[in-house]
């Protein structure tokens, strides 16, 4: 309960809160409402702090006192995501401690859960590419990867991958990838790939070709020619 207190801290009706917290409870929620206030209340006096400190309580409104100004990990992730120097990206994705309240079924929470989760993962987009223009390729894959993770449409996510593995050299993870992302887009969405990611991924091919070679060279012997393998999202 005290979750909600903290993103919504103005008083507001019991009534209001209880519906919230319990939307699919058959009548009123008064008792379980009590119950919950006192959690809170026991959870204050187990550190030291005094309750009414904190909390401003009446027999029909519940929220936190006006002079109680707290802040919240999501608003500072929120103030550094909305910013615009290069680096504050990289520290608000490092401060994301998770999915808000990830571990609550509470509907209440839902939209503001789902609200900060495309945020970050917007996120991890801007990060995974910048990393990858600065040519931190293992950074670049961490981002991409874990941004799939969480949405596997994200095309842009993809589209890192497969630069990542043309500059390791990689043909056969670059045509998986792009491959993958192909499969997915028809299932899900029934279109092919943005022409832009088409680029991304001739370009890979090109250049894992050029490495191969490159590494063949290094080794002192001779190999013929070969000519990069296209796939197509058709």
């Amino acid at each position: 309960m005290f979750g909600l207190l903290a993103l919504h801290p103005r008083l507001r009706l019991r009534d209001t809160i209880a519906a919230e917290l319990w939307p699919d409870a058959d009548g009123p929620c008064a008792g379980a409402l009590r119950q919950a206030l006192w959690l809170v209340r026991s959870s204050f006096a187990a550190t030291g702090l005094v309750a009414d400190d904190w909390l401003e309580a009446d027999q029909d409104g519940l929220g936190l006192r006006r002079d109680v100004r707290i802040e919240l990990d999501t608003d500072r992730f929120e103030r550094l995501a909305l910013r615009s120097a290069d680096d504050d990206p990289e520290r608000a994705i490092a401060m994301y401690p998770g999915d808000l309240l990830e571990g609550l079924g509470h509907e209440c929470f839902a939209a503001e859960r789902e609200r900060l989760s495309d945020l970050y993962e917007d996120l991890l987009a801007r990060v995974a590419e910048a990393r990858l223009a600065r040519g931190d390729v293992a950074g670049a894959r961490r981002a991409a990867t874990e941004l799939l993770a969480r949405d596997p449409l994200r095309e842009e996510a993809h589209a890192v991958l497969i630069a990542v593995y043309g500059r390791s050299g990689s043909r056969s993870q670059v045509v998986r990838q792009y491959r993958r992302l192909c499969s997915i887009l028809r299932m899900e969405l029934a279109v092919a790939p943005l022409p832009e990611t088409d680029a991304a991924y001739r370009a890979a091919i090109t250049r894992a070709t050029v490495r191969s070679l490159e590494r063949v060279a290094d080794l002192g012997y001779e190999r013929p020619a070969f000519a990069p393998i296209l796939v197509s999202s058709a």
